[in-house]
C-alpha cells in the first residue's frame, strides 16, 4: 500500500537552525525557487550556483536568487549544509560524480527530480559509502517557464514534496531535507521510489505525454495555421505543460518508461471505451465518463484548496 506519511515532530528535533550554505545545481524554475522561498523564511545565510550556462548564473544572481557563482563542483560544495540537483533526471550521476570526492562528511545532498528509481540507482553506483548522505526527494510543484526569470518565491506553498527516503538515510540526514522544504512552505509527504514513480507516470508524466501529442499532432497537419487560429482558452488550459522543457521532459519519460508504458496503456483502453460509446451513440456511456471525471476533479481541486489555505494560515 502506498504511503504518504507527513512528516513527524520528531525527525525535526536536530534542527535547530537556518541552514548556512546551500549549493544549487540548476537555477531554473525548480532551483531559483527554492533559493527564493528560503530566503525568504530566513532559512539560509548563502546561496551558491552552479550550472551549464554562465549566462542564466548571471541573471539568478542579478534577480537575487544566488549570493555566488561557483566555478566548480569543488568550490559549490565547500562547506555547503546542504546541496540541491535541480537539473534534468539524466544528469544526476554526473552531477553526483562531480561532486562526490569533494562532500564533506555533514554535508547533505538531494534532489529534485521527477523520477526516483532511476536517480537512486545513479546515486548508489556514484556515491559508494556516501549514500547515507543523498536523501532522494521530489517537489510537486511548477509550471512551463524556464529559467531564473521563471523561478517564484511562493511555488511551494501548500505544495507536496515527495521523500524517497533510503534505508541508509539517517533520521538527521531527511529532515535537514523536510526542513528546506517546509521552510519553503511544502508538505512533506513520503514514498518509496517504486511508489513514487508508479503514481506519478499517471498524474503527471503521462498528461505532459499527451499534452505534447496532441499540440505535435495539430501543428502537423495541413491547416495547423486555421486550427490554431481558433484554439482558445480550453487547448490552452490542456497543452499548457507542452510549453515545458522538451530536454528535461525527454529524460523524465525515458528514465519512466515501464511506468509510463502502463499508464499509456490503461489510458488508451479508456479511450477506446469512449470511442465505442460514440460509434454508437450511446449518450449515457459519455455521460457517465464525463460525470464520474468531473466529480473526481472537484474533489482534488478542493483539496488543494484546502491544503494550500492550511499552509498559508500557518504561516501567518
Amino acid at each position: 500500500m502506498m504511503s504518504a506519511d507527513k512528516l513527524k515532530p520528531t525527525a525535526q528535533q536536530s534542527i535547530q537552525h537556518r541552514l548556512k550554505r546551500v549549493a544549487i545545481f540548476g537555477v531554473g524554475l525548480i532551483g531559483g525557487s527554492f533559493a527564493l522561498a528560503l530566503k525568504k523564511a530566513g532559512a539560509v545565510e548563502h546561496v551558491v550556483g552552479v550550472g551549464r550556462s554562465l549566462v542564466s548564473l548571471q541573471r539568478a544572481q542579478q534577480l537575487g536568487i544566488i549570493d555566488e557563482i561557483a566555478d566548480s563542483a569543488a568550490a559549490a560544495v565547500r562547506g555547503a549544509d546542504l546541496v540541491l540537483i535541480a537539473a534534468p533526471v539524466a544528469q544526476t550521476a554526473a552531477i553526483l560524480s562531480s561532486i562526490q570526492p569533494y562532500l564533506q562528511p555533514d554535508t547533505i545532498v538531494t534532489d529534485a527530480g521527477s523520477t526516483k528509481s532511476d536517480v537512486v540507482e545513479a546515486a548508489r553506483q556514484v556515491m559508494g559509502d556516501q549514500l547515507a548522505q543523498f536523501v532522494p526527494a521530489h517537489p510537486i510543484a511548477g509550471r512551463e517557464q524556464n529559467g531564473p526569470e521563471a523561478a517564484l518565491v511562493d511555488l511551494y506553498v501548500g505544495k507536496k514534496a515527495v521523500i524517497t527516503r533510503l534505508p541508509e538515510n539517517t533520521d538527521e540526514a531527511v529532515a535537514r531535507v523536510a526542513y528546506a522544504w517546509q521552510q519553503c512552505g511544502a508538505i512533506i509527504h513520503y514514498l518509496s521510489p517504486a511508489e513514487h514513480d508508479a503514481v506519478f507516470a499517471s498524474v503527471s508524466h503521462l498528461p505532459h505525454l499527451l499534452a505534447y501529442a496532441l499540440v505535435d499532432d495539430i501543428a502537423r497537419k495541413p491547416h495547423a495555421d486555421t486550427l490554431f487560429q481558433y484554439a482558445a482558452s480550453g487547448f490552452r488550459d490542456f497543452t499548457r505543460i507542452a510549453g515545458s522543457s522538451p530536454e528535461m521532459w525527454r529524460d523524465i519519460t525515458l528514465a519512466n518508461r515501464s511506468a509510463m508504458l502502463q499508464e499509456l496503456d490503461s489510458y488508451t483502453a479508456r479511450l477506446a471505451i469512449l470511442r465505442e460509446h460514440l460509434v454508437n451513440a450511446d449518450a449515457s456511456g459519455i455521460e457517465s465518463i464525463y460525470s464520474h471525471a468531473q466529480a473526481a476533479r472537484h474533489n482534488w481541486i478542493s483539496a488543494i484548496e484546502a491544503a494550500e489555505k492550511q499552509s498559508k494560515e500557518g504561516g501567518d
